[in-house]
C-alpha cells in the first residue's frame, strides 16, 4: 500500500494551530504529498522536512517549493539524521494497517526528542461510514465482499496506543467533518479517488455497477442542496514524547 496521500490543506491548517513550538524548531512533515503544508511550516518560521513515500509527489514538492527540504521515505522506517522537535501528520495514518499503527508510532517516537511533539489528524471512528455501508451492500448483492481499505479508530481506542509509544496525549477530538465534492458525478469520482483496493480484481463494468448502486443507495442522505457531500469523520491528537 502506498502512504502518500494528498494533504487536505483546509483542515490540516487547523491542525497545525495545535504545534506548540517556538519558531525555528524542526517540523518533519510526514506523508507531505506536494508540500502545501510543508510550505505552510516554512511561512510559520519553522525548520522544515516533508517526509512521502511516493516519488511523485517528492518530485511534485520539490518542484513546487524549491526552497525546502523534500525526503523519499516510508513512514514505518523513517529515520532523521537527528531527532526532530515535532512530526505533523495530516491524512495519512488511515492508510496504514492497523496491525502496523504501533509500529508506526514507534518509529515516530524513535525520531523524535525528548519532550518532542506528534500532531496529526486522519479519519475517525464513522468516516464515510454511510458510503463504506452503501459498497459493502453492493458489493454483496453481486456475491463479492467488501474489503474496507482504511483504519478508523476511536480517541480510546488509538490513545492507549500512542501511550504505549511514549507518546503522552496532551490533546484529542473525533469530530464530524462534512466534506463536498465537485459536480454531480462527485460521490462517484470520490470513490474512484479513494476506495480503489476494494475494486482490485473486479472487471470495470461490475466495478462501474456497484459504483452506480453504492451512489443510488446514499442519495437521499448524501445529496444536499444540489452537491454531494462525503461524511468525514475526523480524529485529531497531539502527544508529547516522555522520557523513557
Amino acid at each position: 500500500m502506498s502512504r502518500a496521500f494528498h494533504s487536505c490543506t483546509n483542515t490540516g491548517q487547523l491542525c497545525l494551530d495545535l504545534i506548540d513550538a517556538k519558531p525555528g524548531a524542526w517540523v518533519v512533515d510526514l506523508g507531505c504529498g506536494t508540500g502545501a503544508l510543508t510550505a505552510e511550516l516554512a511561512r510559520r518560521g519553522f525548520e522544515v522536512t516533508g517526509i512521502d513515500a511516493s516519488p511523485d509527489m517528492i518530485e511534485s514538492a520539490r518542484r513546487d517549493h524549491p526552497g525546502l527540504r523534500f525526503e523519499q521515505a516510508d513512514a514505518l522506517t523513517f529515520a532523521l539524521d537527528r531527532p526532530a522537535d515535532v512530526v505533523f501528520s495530516n491524512a495519512v495514518f488511515h492508510w496504514i494497517e492497523s496491525e502496523r499503527q504501533n509500529e508506526l508510532l514507534a518509529n515516530i517516537a524513535a525520531n523524535l526528542v525528548e519532550g518532542g511533539q506528534l500532531v496529526c489528524e486522519f479519519g475517525g471512528y464513522g468516516c464515510a461510514a454511510q458510503v463504506h455501508a452503501a459498497l459493502a451492500d453492493a458489493f454483496a448483492r453481486h456475491g463479492l465482499t467488501y474489503r474496507h481499505p482504511h483504519y478508523f479508530p476511536t480517541i480510546g481506542e488509538y490513545a492507549p496506543r500512542m501511550e504505549a509509544a511514549g507518546l503522552r496525549v496532551t490533546f484529542a477530538a473525533l469530530f464530524d467533518r462534512p466534506t463536498p465534492q465537485e459536480g454531480a458525478d462527485g460521490m462517484a469520482n470520490w470513490i474512484r479517488m479513494f476506495l480503489k483496493k476494494p475494486f482490485e480484481g473486479v472487471d470495470d463494468e461490475l466495478a462501474q455497477r456497484i459504483v452506480d448502486e453504492a451512489v443510488e443507495a446514499v442519495r437521499p442522505s448524501l445529496w444536499q442542496d444540489g452537491r454531494w457531500i462525503v461524511d468525514y469523520v475526523r480524529i485529531r491528537l497531539r502527544a508529547q514524547k516522555v522520557a523513557a
